[in-house]
């Protein structure tokens, strides 16, 4: 049984989700640098946008497609899904009508080769969130690096900015990792991604990242530094674009030392994903 066990699990992608349950925290931004990265990585990716109805990242992944088709360039794509809330009146017949929408997208991009699947959540607490989280190997979380996105995180006393307790969302993320290990004995890699950082050192700056640092080994997870305060991603987010596609979209942005800068935030977040350099044995026959 343990040798079936682990055949099943070696053919099953690489499941990277995006998750927090407050907007405007970067997640989308997130979500399109990390698929982007790793398809010039070498790795076939698949995406899926559980956020159906707002499609941030739907319609972030239409805008490159448009781009490519519009300049004829050629960039890399990822195979994609969206998965839209069941319309049924009765709970319990609507989440497993969401699974199995979901479990189909998983599936089909599967099929198709990919080996990572990135999925977008919804910044709310809905089914399909908490079942996305719960199917996670990696499990992203941006916050704004402030005490005000830390709220999500956990309850902080504003005295001395002791823990009182851990949020309703960390709670979440304890549940999705009971059931991940539960299902296939399977762990979920947390990672708290300091995100929109001022380049500036400042007071609350420092009292954000000791906090953080001590949550961290409280609840388990990881703290990564994120993307900084850069116009370039807002500019570029709105066609589809990363800094990986500057040279080859041709769209008159010299690289300079902060674009540079930029990009090496993109690479140090891949690098702390931890993972394997992309397999031929994953990739179908004819692509071997």
């Amino acid at each position: 049984m343990l040798n079936v066990d682990m055949t099943v699990r070696a053919a099953r992608p690489h499941i990277i989700v995006l998750g927090n349950e407050k907007g405007g925290s970067g997640k989308s931004t997130t979500a399109i640098h990390i698929i982007v990265a790793l398809l010039r990585d070498g790795f076939k990716v698949g995406a899926i946008d559980l956020d159906a109805r707002q499609g941030t990242l739907a319609g972030t992944l239409a805008a490159r497609r448009a781009f490519v088709e519009r300049r004829g360039v050629d960039l890399p794509l990822p195979s994609f899904r969206a998965v839209h809330r069941a319309d049924l009146d009765h709970r319990r017949e609507a989440e497993a009508e969401e699974r199995a929408r979901f479990e189909a997208a998983c599936a089909e991009l599967q099929t198709e080769g990919a080996q990572v699947l990135v999925i977008d959540c919804p910044g709310a607490d809905t089914f399909l969130s908490r079942h996305g989280h719960a199917q996670a190997d990696t499990l992203i979380t941006p916050i704004n690096d402030s005490f005000v996105d830390f709220s999500m995180l956990a309850k902080v006393d504003p005295e001395n900015h002791d823990i009182v307790h851990p949020s309703i969302y960390a709670e979440m993320v304890w549940e999705a990792r009971k059931q991940r290990f539960s299902s296939d004995r399977g762990k979920i890699d947390w990672i708290v991604m300091r995100n929109r950082l001022a380049a500036v050192e400042a007071r609350n700056k420092r009292d954000v990242g000791e906090t953080l640092n001590h949550l961290a080994r409280r609840i388990g997870f990881r703290t990564v530094k994120g993307f900084g305060e850069r116009v370039i991603y807002r500019e570029l987010y709105l066609q589809g674009l990363t800094l990986m596609d500057v040279r080859e979209a041709n769209i008159g942005i010299s690289l300079g030392l902060s674009h540079i800068a930029a990009r090496n935030e993109v690479r140090a977040l891949v690098s702390t994903l931890k993972l394997p350099r992309p397999s031929l044995n994953a990739l179908p026959a004819e692509e071997k």
